[in-house]
């Protein structure tokens, strides 16, 4: 049976909580091993996405100590998405199954058996979905419920209260290894692969030591780049109230006109600066919406590297 399983947990300044991460996933390793569900040469391997404090030689540290800790270090902070890519191809290699998870265990190992027996169920793709987001403040379970619902709405297939929890079999992580943009936002990516999926549910933990590296213009910046990486409607949505508002203005007009004639004439024309102000604003948006699209264009034509790799600690397997 093949079922050498990778934890793949990109770390950012995480030297408080690294050594909580690396005694919880080892249990988890130990557990499911004596169980038979995955083999004793499973590892987890913790990707240093440039941190500046101790992350890394905590990694080393406990790479030294404990055989099933490996560590992969980038050369510079690329962000999670693309610390999380690197870990993941570089964990394929050695791996018939991988689970990606952040480094702060908010979300709930418990359920990590459950996914693996779905993918012995013949699953190749197994989302870590939050039951609930009773814990999360009013503004961001707000936010968060709206981001999905438009996202829905542009036509993007996401995963409802999913984030970057989840199982995949390793020629599930090959397929994925063929998406090479820039512009990444793996949300999206993953369920475009097509391979037989299934979902597993828990709820969301509290923080136990350090600070979230996730502020809200980071989560705002990934949205966004999720948007704009995957429909073009936004577009779209501008040329459409730009000919409702080029109506309107038509009518204005007309309105403009007949007042004229009938010698009533509109004092002040309030109503067309504000036509001004509105079209100049309008404009203004439409060019820098587009001027977004461009930019992911020029980012991805260079084809330049996403990250290097800078030292990758390798355990031994069997």
């Amino acid at each position: 049976m093949k079922n050498r399983l990778a934890i793949v947990v990109p770390c950012y300044q995480e030297e408080e909580m690294l050594p909580i991460t690396v005694k919880e996933l080892g249990d988890v390793l130990g557990e499911l091993a004596a169980k038979g569900k995955i083999a004793r040469d499973s590892f987890v391997l913790f990707v240093d996405d440039g941190s500046r404090d101790k992350t890394w030689q905590l990694i080393s540290e406990y790479h030294d100590k404990y055989p099933y800790v490996e560590g992969l270090k980038l050369a510079g902070n690329v962000g999670h998405q693309f610390a999380l890519t690197a870990g993941m191809l570089c964990a394929m290699k050695s791996c018939d199954m991988l689970i990606s998870i952040d480094a702060d265990l908010q979300d709930d190992t418990d359920v990590m058996e459950e996914m693996i027996d779905k993918f012995h169920d013949g699953c190749d793709i197994v989302y870590g979905v939050r039951n609930d987001r009773k814990k999360d403040s009013l503004f961001k379970r707000t936010t968060a419920e709206a981001f999905y619902k438009f996202m829905a709405a542009l036509g993007v297939k996401t995963i409802y209260n999913h984030a970057d929890y989840r199982l995949m079999s390793k020629r599930a992580v090959e397929h994925f290894a063929k998406f090479e943009e820039t512009n990444l936002y793996i949300r999206g990516i993953v369920p475009m692969l097509g391979y037989r999926t299934d979902q597993v549910y828990y709820e969301r933990k509290e923080r136990v030591a350090g600070e979230s590296k996730y502020p809200l213009g980071k989560m705002l910046s990934l949205a966004w780049n999720g948007i704009t990486s995957f429909s073009v409607k936004p577009i779209n949505f501008v040329t459409t109230l730009g000919g409702v508002i080029i109506f309107l203005c038509i009518l204005a007009g007309i309105y403009a006109l007949i007042s004229y004639g009938s010698g009533h004439v509109v004092p002040g024309w309030t109503s067309l600066i504000l036509s001004v102000w509105l079209l100049g604003g309008l404009q203004l948006f439409a060019i820098g919406l587009v001027g977004q699209y461009i930019g992911k264009i020029y980012l991805e034509v260079k084809h330049r590297p996403r990250y290097q790799v800078e030292t990758y600690l390798e355990s031994e397997k069997d």
